[in-house]
């Protein structure tokens, strides 16, 4: 069964001359979604770590801002709508399930956001989003050759150990990728890395350090330490490597009312290319 049910991020006074904080200080994201992830409507849910990483997003727009930004695992486009708030300048939503991406679809709508089932990576437009069918199973390179997205993210993706090798492969394709060194796209090439000594009260630390190549963020809750280990271990066989930044960098709380939110129990990635 799915319902209406509306997100509302509360900006607190210290937030009020972020980017993404709106004059009444409320961020208000109406979406269907479903109740009940046990019921097989996964995609549909809110999950909690979707939650924790829009938060971030809202928290440091300057990261994501003027960002072509690939989310792999997008559900209900929560983060999608987020990442349009604080303009990134190309937005692609993906899920393997075609019934998650209908609903996910209604839900930019929802947000009077236009959505765009193209390939053409030279499009960008930050009221539009991108939605495309991705079935991590059997997506290769030469099939995700037409995004070249500068961040990549991912929230509560790491609950199926049965599907790392594949996640992991496309993490490795999209992270492993370099935009053209034309001058035309020359600040298209700029990636992000974490300082890990960096000052946490100092907003600008993460995009002070660049890289060669895309970074992703993912969230999740480690709800079984060996699953979360079997992933561990992929990330490093692809060589990429991983950084905790959950401590560092944990996110202002928007969501202060709702008490079946839990922050304590997730965490927040980084990956990269070792290369």
């Amino acid at each position: 069964m799915r319902v209406h049910k509306t997100i509302t991020f509360l900006f607190p006074d210290g937030c009020i001359d972020l980017p993404s904080c709106p004059k009444s200080r409320k961020l208000m994201v109406p979406l269907q979604c479903s109740l009940n992830m046990l019921e097989g409507d996964t995609g549909c849910s809110i999950w909690p770590s979707s939650l924790l990483l829009s938060e971030f997003i809202l928290s440091f727009p300057e990261i994501f801002s003027n960002k072509s930004c690939f989310e792999v695992g997008s559900g209900v486009g929560l983060v999608g709508i987020c990442l349009a708030h604080v303009k990134a300048s190309k937005v692609t939503l993906t899920d393997g399930d075609h019934l998650t991406l209908a609903n996910m679809r209604s839900n930019l709508e929802l947000n009077q956001l236009s959505t765009d089932t193209s390939l053409l990576e030279s499009y960008e437009d930050p009221n539009v989003v991108q939605c495309v069918h991705l079935p991590w199973e059997s997506a290769s390179e030469s099939g995700l050759s037409a995004f070249v997205p500068e961040i990549i993210l991912g929230a509560d993706i790491l609950y199926d150990r049965s599907c790392f090798p594949d996640l992991v492969r496309i993490l490795a394709i999209l992270l492993n990728r370099r935009k053209s060194d034309s001058s035309s796209r020359k600040e298209s090439t700029k990636g992000f890395t974490l300082d890990t000594k960096c000052n946490t009260n100092d907003l600008n630390d993460l995009t002070a350090v660049t890289s060669k190549g895309p970074v992703a963020y993912i969230a999740t809750v480690i709800r079984n330490i060996d699953t979360f280990n079997y992933f561990l271990s992929l990330v490093e066989q692809a060589n990429l490597s991983i950084t905790d930044l959950t401590e560092a960098k944990m996110p202002f709380n928007l969501l202060p009312y709702m008490q079946s939110y839990d922050r304590s129990n997730m965490r927040l990635f980084t990956v990269s290319s070792k290369a």
